[in-house]
């Protein structure tokens, strides 16, 4: 197995950036991996490429516009109203269907392709949303479909499962970058970078998270 190398999906938002700088820290070779799924805040894709270039990272784009097309979603159906809170009796509609399943298994195909056994995501439990292809459950079961699948030990690394979003913030003070995350990745749903809109639910997320982060240094 390759221990030197590793791949993260990145988006440019908080999290996978996280990821990629915990990645830098853990391996000697790291590699970003976006994809261009038919979100409508895809201005995350030009800031993940201007934050690999600033990390000195390979960075590359794949075109995966089909899932955005597969089922009904707000962060790629311009016409339907996005949830602001997470409804009782399910997930929100911000919930892309398949959208990890398909990232992770394309990153391990292009992964194998290099020779890379480690793969990062900024997956993570304890959000809100309850998404449950963001469930360490779902890791787990995927890893070893991946490895059944192409012969191979890939190792998912979650870096974020088991933290909360403050929790995050500070890992990102701890590697040295809760400045560029803060200010150059996006994470609103609306495509706003920064501080994003204020009131989609992945910004009340984040900015909640990073005033009890302050709150507590």
């Amino acid at each position: 197995m390759n221990k030197e190398a590793a791949l993260v999906v990145f988006s440019g938002g908080q999290d996978s950036t996280t990821c990629l700088f915990w990645a830098k820290r853990e391996f000697r070779k790291v590699y970003a991996l976006s994809f261009l799924y038919g979100q409508k805040h895809q201005k995350e894709v030009e800031l993940a490429r201007e934050i690999a270039r600033k990390a000195e990272v390979e960075f590359e784009v794949m075109d995966v516009s089909f899932i955005g097309k597969l089922g009904h979603n707000s962060l790629t159906d311009p016409d339907m109203v996005m949830d602001r809170e997470k409804p009782a009796d399910g997930v929100p509609n911000t919930f892309v269907p398949g959208r990890n399943l398909f990232f992770l298994s394309i990153a391990a195909v292009y992964a194998r392709e290099k020779g890379i056994n480690h793969i990062v995501t900024g997956v993570s439990q304890t959000d809100f949303s309850g998404y449950p292809d963001c469930r360490d459950a779902f890791i787990k079961s995927l890893n070893v479909t991946l490895n059944l699948a192409m012969d191979e030990q890939f190792v998912l690394h979650t870096p974020l499962m088991w933290i909360d979003k403050a929790e995050t913030w500070a890992l990102a003070d701890e590697l040295g970058v809760l400045d560029l995350i803060r200010h150059e990745t996006l994470t609103c749903y609306n495509g706003i970078p920064g501080d994003g809109c204020g009131h989609c639910p992945a910004c009340k997320l984040r900015r909640e998270g990073l005033e009890k982060y302050l709150a507590g240094k």
